[in-house]
């Protein structure tokens, strides 16, 4: 297949690439083109306008503040691979982002194309939302912030105008103390998940929180599971709560024991 016709503009800067998303309806953006490019093959999309921001310098840079990590929206997976980012919990990024795909999608791939893209049984959603990070949301109007948890509305839907997009991300940092959990069910290394669980806890912000997703399902806080992690307790505890939280879900019976699976293994990473 062929993509549709369409124009394509490669902006300078991130003034002039949101003066052209809100001059031009059905403009899209590209960054890494990971997801975009086979959804245009396909005939999936058919925007009037593609704008290239893959070589925006506004949009490639991370750096720590005195609570946070901000990383640009267009900084790359390798770069998060190759340890060019700051992890807020030691080797978290690392670990995540050399589970992405293989190192030629890495290198051109970016953090804040696989937010906006909402694909439930991608890495980055769910591993934002459970680090409680917030998103800087930027259009010609003017600049907004939500939490990542509250991006994605529904599979490949965001709350994103046509107009915005995500010019960073915010993570809190977190203590010396703090421990994590990262567990990913997929057919093989590197392909989406079937089904992905991240669980964090940091005693001294008194924060636990446990996240599930994967395929079919948007990134879902676990909040009993969360509480029992917190408690430092494990066995049948843990069993119970995370058989309370997935009861909820709209998950076939194989899909259930995937995720608690993964939230099992997580968990026992924390736990010790």
């Amino acid at each position: 297949m062929k993509p549709p016709v369409f124009a394509y503009e490669r902006p300078s800067s991130l003034t002039e690439a949101l003066v052209l998303l809100a001059e031009q309806p059905g403009a899209r953006l590209i960054a890494g083109g990971q997801s975009l490019g086979p959804m245009l093959n396909l005939r999936l999309v058919a925007p009037s306008l593609l704008i290239d921001i893959s070589r925006l310098a506004e949009l490639a840079q991370a750096g720590t503040e005195a609570d946070a990590i901000v990383i640009g929206a267009g900084m790359r997976h390798a770069e998060f691979e190759d340890g060019k980012v700051p992890s807020p919990l030691a080797g978290l990024f690392e670990r995540v982002a050399l589970g992405i795909a293989y190192r030629a999608v890495r290198n051109r791939g970016t953090i804040g194309g696989s937010l906006a893209h909402a694909d439930p049984a991608a890495d980055w959603p769910g591993i934002m939302v459970a680090l409680g990070a917030e998103l800087k949301i930027r259009s010609r109007r003017g600049v907004r912030s939500i939490k990542a948890a509250k991006l994605a509305t529904a599979p490949l839907e965001t709350s994103l105008e046509a107009d915005e997009l995500i010019e960073n991300i915010r993570v809190p940092r977190y203590s010396g103390d703090a421990r994590k959990g990262h567990y990913k069910i997929s057919p093989k290394p590197g392909d989406f998940a079937e089904a992905m669980a991240i669980i964090v806890h940091d005693p001294a912000r008194t924060l636990a929180r446990a996240v599930v997703s994967g395929a079919r399902q948007l990134p879902k806080i676990l909040a009993e599971t969360s509480r029992i992690v917190s408690e430092g307790r494990g066995g049948s505890a843990l069993e119970n709560a995370i058989d309370a939280d997935l009861a909820g879900h709209t998950l076939s019976s194989y899909e259930r024991r995937l995720r608690k699976a993964c939230v099992l293994r997580a968990a026992s990473e924390v736990l010790g």
